[in-house]
């Protein structure tokens, strides 16, 4: 009867919460590449697909049977044409036209196109016919796509590496190559005019590849760490996602495209690798998009984009074996062959919150013992210290969101969203960490960011149906040890 009781409350108590699991972000999305002769096939994907919280994907090419397989999915479909095309494009009309009719006029709206890339970081390549055929090969496209009244459902745009960047740091001070400029001016005008997204690569895995110091780390994986100060902005950065998005905010204002949206086409981080490759292991990876995606579903977004989440594409689906270099380059794949998890990072809908095993972290700041004069009597909240930053306070939330907690109530829709600051939804991820984490005080550290209270931190229910619940739950283990003794006496 107890345990119906439990069961009957904790149900009771979820839905008040505004607990919905099989919600999906339709800012999270995956790269399917295809490089390789053990996928899965296209049907398996596509359901495979359909589990997960994942809403977008972006493929390499046009492949039919894979657009197929995704139709009446809802799953968003980025298609894209090989560098190899961009001279028929650019100089055929027809052929542009024909390849939207064979590639997306076939499939839409039944297969839910959302936009066209053309061609891979086609600038870095060093190809200047390539490069100056680009723009030319978009607006044909575009037009294509305008004569089968889709140009304002269907984009086009093209992907660009993160080494356009002449500068990245401090983010404020980001800024293209000026080599670059004069094409950059033309692909983003068509961006502006269009309403296309100005796609890119950043991986701060690389960024750790050449900086490979424990704090580098830290801030490349949005754990726990001092941060960096950008002394132009007064804002500290606590991870190098942000970082890097932020530097490309800064080049594209520098520019005068103050409205053209970002979009990460790839970011990604190896599970293994050669033994002379510095980075990769399951536990970074798993670190690095596990707290990815509780970063992004936080929807804070960055200290110069505020208050939203951009689109962003995780590489990659699957390992793609046939890649040639070293190991890492064949081993960022989410799920296996076999359609299993290579490791959890939350992307199930079944359970969105991933388990993050002992990782390498930055040690907490040991914090003294209260003496009994300062120590609150029966200290049963965890709340942000005050005078904490914002940036401080979301990298906590980060770090315990990615800890395996349950963070939907302060997502979009659920119980828990309002007030929508970084304040209010750190105070309710670290007291939820710290109450799941067995109420330890060392769970309730956050590098000096957070303080244990006797004082409930807020009017708002959501505090008061957090500690039942956690109540509850201990409670429920309390009662699960019981029975088990008791079966064990018998």
């Amino acid at each position: 009867m107890a345990a119906l009781r439990f069961t009957e409350t904790f149900l009771l108590l979820t839905l008040l919460l505004g607990v919905n699991k099989a919600k999906s972000q339709s800012f999270i999305g995956v790269n399917y590449g295809q490089v390789a002769n053990n996928l899965p096939s296209p049907a398996a994907t596509a359901k495979l697909l359909q589990s997960t919280s994942i809403q977008k994907v972006r493929l390499y090419g046009s492949d039919p049977a894979i657009i197929q397989a995704l139709a009446n999915t809802g799953i968003g479909i980025v298609i894209g044409t090989a560098n190899g095309d961009i001279s028929a494009l650019a100089s055929d009309p027809n052929f542009a036209k024909n390849w939207v009719n064979t590639n997306v006029v076939a499939y839409y709206p039944s297969s839910r196109i959302i936009l066209i890339t053309i061609g891979n970081e086609v600038i870095m390549s060093g190809d200047e016919n390539l490069i100056t055929q680009l723009l030319p090969a978009m607006q044909n496209v575009k037009n294509a796509l305008d004569a089968a009244s889709l140009g304002d459902k269907v984009k086009v745009s093209t992907v660009h590496s993160m080494a356009l960047l002449k500068q990245s740091e401090p983010p404020s001070s980001g800024s293209f190559d000026p080599s670059f400029g004069d094409v950059l001016k033309g692909l983003l005008a068509f961006n502006n005019a269009t309403g296309s997204p100005f796609a890119i690569n950043p991986y701060p895995y690389f960024a750790y590849r050449s900086d490979p110091r424990p704090e580098t780390l830290a801030f490349c994986l949005f754990q726990p760490n001092s941060g960096r100060f950008d002394a132009n902005t007064k804002i500290k950065y606590m991870n190098m996602f942000d970082a890097q998005v932020d530097a490309v905010r800064s080049a594209l204002n520098a520019m005068g495209f103050k409205n053209v949206e970002i979009v990460v086409a790839e970011t990604g981080w190896p599970y293994k690798g050669d033994g002379d490759e510095v980075g990769p292991s399951v536990e970074n990876a798993k670190a690095y998009n596990g707290n990815l995606i509780a970063h992004l579903r936080s929807m804070v977004g960055t200290p110069l984009m505020p208050g939203k989440s951009v689109d962003t594409y995780l590489f990659a689906l699957y390992d793609e074996d046939l890649k040639p270099g070293p190991t890492s380059e064949r081993s960022f794949g989410l799920f296996k062959s076999d359609l299993t998890m290579t490791y959890d990072i939350g992307l199930s809908k079944t359970s969105q919150n991933p388990v993050t095993p002992a990782m390498p972290k930055t040690p907490v700041t040991p914090t003294p013992t209260p003496t009994p004069s300062t120590q609150p009597k029966k200290a049963a909240w965890c709340v942000p210290k005050a005078g904490v930053s914002d940036a401080e306070l979301q990298a906590s939330l980060d770090y315990a969101c990615g800890q395996g907690i349950d963070c939907s109530p302060i997502q979009p829709g659920g119980a828990c969203f309002e007030p929508n600051t970084v304040a209010a939804h750190a105070a309710y991820a670290m007291n939820l960490f710290y109450q799941t984490a067995g109420r330890n005080p060392s769970n309730c550290d956050f590098s000096q960011a957070a303080m244990l209270s006797s004082n409930n931190p807020s009017n708002n229910i959501c505090f008061t149906l957090l500690l039942i619940v956690c109540r509850l739950i201990l409670y429920e283990i309390d009662m699960n040890n019981y029975f088990a003794l008791t079966l064990y006496r018998l």
